[in-house]
């Protein structure tokens, strides 16, 4: 990447600094603070367009020529399933999702000097049961803290996964496929 390109991730999301650390760019991290209620009447994907949008226009671009930002919800039967306040929440959260079918929605949006583009996937993850006991263990290893539904499919909470269509990356924070194609229209070639 050359400096004409500097780039910022407005996220400081381990996983999603990986990804992007992984697509072979140099880029800063900033933390940024936004409202992440939901709107009255807002759809779940209007909802992470939303949040992907004004978490990249809170960051500063004093010293970058681009931002990424990203969002991330677990959607079941409609219902945004967010980051778990405590521990009954996310026990709650893995018995609803137990057995069942779930969407993972991820806005992205890239914020250059001329604009902002944006983006999501929609991933389709199909948990196995999971017991309450389970859950339990699985709450107080730590790990579904701070993840959309309680639960992080690059760590533990994989092995509740028994499968997946759609865009992995999009279920860890940041889908590949559709970041790649908004910086190559922001001037930014992976390759």
């Amino acid at each position: 990447m050359t400096t004409r390109h500097r780039l910022c991730l407005a996220s400081t999301s381990p996983r999603r600094r990986e990804i992007l650390a992984n697509l072979g760019l140099e880029f800063s991290v900033q933390k940024v603070e936004t409202d992440e209620s939901v709107h009255a009447g807002e759809t779940p994907l209007e909802l992470v367009l939303r949040l992907a949008v004004d978490k990249a226009a809170a960051a500063d671009m004093r010293h970058v020529s681009c931002v990424v930002a990203a969002d991330t919800v677990v959607v079941l039967d409609g219902e945004v399933l967010g980051k778990p306040q405590n521990e009954d929440e996310a026990i709650d959260m893995l018995l609803r999702l137990s057995g069942r079918q779930h969407t993972v929605l991820t806005g992205v949006a890239v914020r250059c000097r001329d604009g902002t583009q944006v983006a999501h996937s929609a991933t389709e993850v199909e948990f196995r049961e999971i017991g309450r006991d389970e859950a339990l263990r699985y709450w107080q290893s730590g790990e579904p803290r701070d993840k959309a539904g309680a639960y992080g499919i690059q760590g533990l909470g994989g092995q509740f996964v028994a499968a997946i269509r759609g865009s992995y990356s999009g279920v860890v924070g940041l889908p590949v496929f559709e970041t790649a194609r908004l910086l190559k229209q922001a001037g930014i070639d992976l390759l």
